[in-house]
C-alpha cells in the first residue's frame, strides 16, 4: 500500500467464453468476434499496453517489455523457480529456444508444439500434456527471470551479472525454507484459468526434462493487487483491499522511472527486476483481533479501504489526523504509514496473490500471500522498503516470510528472437 491518491478504477470486464478452436477458426475465417477487439482481441505489448477487454483473449507475448508485468492483473498464477542441470551452455540456449516457441503458442491459445496431445506418432509421447484442450487463451502470459546462481562459471556468465542482481539480504523475522527459495531461472504463468496456467509450466517443466529440474514452485488465486485503471482493488486473505495505490499499465511515466531498467548489462535495458516472497499470514491469530485493532495495525478502514480519519480509498494518508486523546489515527507503526515514508519517494508495481496449501500439521492453514513485485533495482526500492517493514510493522506479528527469490527479467522480444538471447549473444 502507498499513500498517492489515484482514480477510482472501474470494474473489469466478465470473462468471455469462446474455446481455442471457436476463436481460431473465427479468426481464421475472418469473422469479427464480439468483445476480443481488434486482431481477435490479441493486446499490444508495449510502453502502454491496452486493458483486457476480454479475460479470454489472448495477450500478446513479443514487444518493448515482456507481458506479465504491466499486463492487467490476471486472476490466478503458477510460479515455478528452475534449477539447471545441465552444464552444457549451448543445451542450455536450445532449450531457452525451444521455450520461446513453446510460450509463444501456448499464450496463443496453442498446444505448446505441432502435433499437440493427439495429432502425432501414436507410438511416441505427445508434444502437449492436453489438459488445456479446448480452454480459451485466458490471458496467459509468460514471463521468464534469470536468478543470480545462474551467473557462476558454468555457463561463462560471471561477468554479466548484472550489480542490481544482488542476493537478498536477510531481513528481521525471516524464517526462510531453502526448498522455497532462489534458482537459476523463474517463469511467471499468469491467467485466467488455472488450468491453463498449470498446463503451460507443466509443458515447459516437460520440455526441459534432462536440462532442468523444478526446485519449487507456487500455485496463486484471487490477485491482490491491480495492474490497471480498468481493475477494482481486490482484497488479500486479511479481509483488507490491497495494493490501492499500486503503479498502472497507464502511467508510463512512473513504470520508466521506477520499473524499467535503463543502465547497466545492455541485456538488461529495457528489463525489470522481479522479487518473490512467500509470506504465510496467520490468519487464525488475525481472525480473534478485534476490528479496530486490524484496523490500527494496517491504516485502513476495512470496508471501503480508506485511510483511517479519511473517506475514500483512494484519499492520500493524513498523518496529522487524530482522534481521541490527540493520538494520531495512522500510527507511526502502522502498514500504509511505514509502506509509504521510507522509500525516499520510490515505488514498486506489485503484482501478489493469495495462496493456500493445505495444512501444517499442528491444526492451522498454511496461507497468505506470494508477494511479486517488480521494480528497477531492488537495492534502493524493494530492499528499504522491507527493511523498514520487518523492524517496525506492526503486521509482523502476524506475518512469516518463508520463500525468497530475486530475478533480472529482460526486455520483451523482437520477431525472431528468444528468452535470453542477449544474454547469451
Amino acid at each position: 500500500m502507498s499513500d498517492a491518491p489515484q482514480q477510482v478504477p472501474a470494474p473489469a470486464a466478465r470473462r468471455g467464453g469462446v474455446s481455442r478452436r471457436g476463436l481460431f477458426g473465427l479468426a481464421g475465417a475472418g469473422v469479427a468476434v464480439a468483445g476480443l477487439g481488434a486482431a481477435a482481441g490479441v493486446i499490444a505489448s508495449g510502453e502502454q499496453p491496452a486493458p483486457v477487454a476480454d479475460t479470454s483473449a489472448p495477450v500478446a507475448f513479443r514487444g518493448q517489455h515482456q507481458a506479465g508485468i504491466v499486463t492487467p492483473a490476471q486472476d490466478r498464477m503458477h510460479f515455478v523457480a528452475f534449477d539447471v542441470t545441465t552444464r552444457d551452455r549451448a543445451d542450455l540456449v536450445r532449450l531457452l529456444r525451444d521455450w520461446t516457441a513453446a510460450a509463444e503458442r501456448m499464450t496463443a491459445g496453442k498446444e505448446a508444439a505441432e502435433g499437440g496431445a493427439v495429432g502425432g506418432p501414436r507410438d511416441a509421447p505427445p508434444a502437449d500434456t492436453g489438459e488445456a484442450l479446448d480452454l480459451p487463451a485466458s490471458a496467459l502470459t509468460l514471463t521468464i527471470g534469470f536468478g543470480a546462481s545462474l551467473f557462476d562459471d558454468r555457463f561463462g556468465l560471471a561477468a554479466r551479472r548484472p550489480e542490481a542482481l544482488i542476493d537478498l539480504p536477510r531481513f528481521p523475522h525471516d524464517d526462510l525454507d531453502p526448498r522455497r527459495s532462489g534458482g537459476d531461472i523463474c517463469v511467471q504463468a499468469c491467467s485466467n484459468d488455472p488450468q491453463v496456467a498449470v498446463h503451460a509450466i507443466r509443458n515447459l517443466a516437460r520440455i526441459g526434462f534432462g536440462k532442468v529440474s523444478v526446485r519449487w514452485s507456487q500455485l496463486g488465486f484471487g490477485r491482490t493487487s491491480a495492474t490497471s485503471t480498468t481493475q477494482v482493488t481486490p482484497r488479500n486473505l486479511f479481509g483488507f483491499k490491497d495494493g490501492t495505490n499500486n503503479l498502472k499499465a497507464e502511467d508510463p511515466a512512473a513504470l520508466a522511472q521506477h520499473v524499467w531498467v535503463t543502465e547497466g548489462p545492455e541485456w538488461m535495458v529495457g528489463g525489470t527486476y522481479l522479487v518473490a516472497r512467500r509470506i504465510r499470514m496467520h490468519i487464525e491469530i488475525w481472525d480473534r483481533t478485534s476490528l479496530v485493532e486490524q484496523e490500527d495495525i494496517v491504516g485502513r478502514a476495512k470496508g471501503s479501504g480508506a485511510p483511517l480519519g479519511q473517506r475514500d480509498e483512494f484519499d492520500a494518508v493524513d498523518p496529522h489526523v487524530r482522534g481521541a486523546g490527540g493520538v494520531p489515527l495512522v500510527a507511526d507503526d502502522s502498514h500504509i504509514r511505514l509502506a509509504s515514508e521510507n522509500l525516499g519517494g520510490a515505488r514498486i508495481l506489485r503484482r501478489g496473490y493469495n495462496f493456500t496449501d493445505g495444512s501444517d500439521g499442528f491444526g492451522h492453514l498454511d496461507a497468505g500471500l506470494f508477494f511479486v513485485c517488480f521494480n528497477r533495482d531492488s537495492r534502493t526500492q524493494f530492499v528499504p522498503m522491507q527493511r523498514a517493514l520487518s523492524t517496525r510493522d506492526r503486521m509482523m506479528e502476524y506475518l512469516e516470510h518463508t520463500g525468497s527469490g530475486h530475478f533480472a527479467c529482460p526486455p520483451g522480444l523482437a520477431d525472431g528472437g528468444f528468452w535470453g538471447e542477449r544474454l547469451f549473444s
